[in-house]
């Protein structure tokens, strides 16, 4: 397997194991309820956000590329929100930094993922 794939499998893997274990944790965690609420959103919206993950982290891996596309959006509007809730609440950095690390992992593995399909249709 050539250096890209190995990268695209990776990355993609990362967003798509940590969207499933946050979207757990946002769903049944008592404490993500406080954080939402820390955060300004209400409650509705956590579970909004959960079940979304959900879907998002299946269809990222999806052949369909307009639902892979879709997930890859939603994912990087969630990680840029979320780094610029932190910090409109005055969270630590390493809270706002958390989200653009992601975000970043998430550009990596969509660069990938069109390198890929570039190279199968050559």
């Amino acid at each position: 397997m050539n250096k890209l794939k190995i990268t695209y499998y990776a990355t993609t893997g990362i967003i798509s194991a940590m969207m499933l274990f946050i979207a757990f944790e946002t769903l049944t965690k008592p404490e993500v309820k406080i954080s939402m609420a820390h955060l300004g959103f209400p409650d509705y919206f956590r579970i909004e956000l959960g079940i979304a993950k959900i879907i998002g982290a299946v269809l990222i891996w999806l052949p369909v590329r307009l639902l892979r596309e879709t997930a890859y959006i939603g994912f990087a509007i969630m990680f840029a929100s979320a780094s610029l809730s932190h910090a409109a609440v005055g969270d630590p950095l390493g809270k706002v930094i958390t989200g653009l690390v992601f975000l970043a992992i998430l550009i990596v593995s969509y660069v990938c993922d069109a390198k890929l399909r570039k190279t199968n249709r050559d």
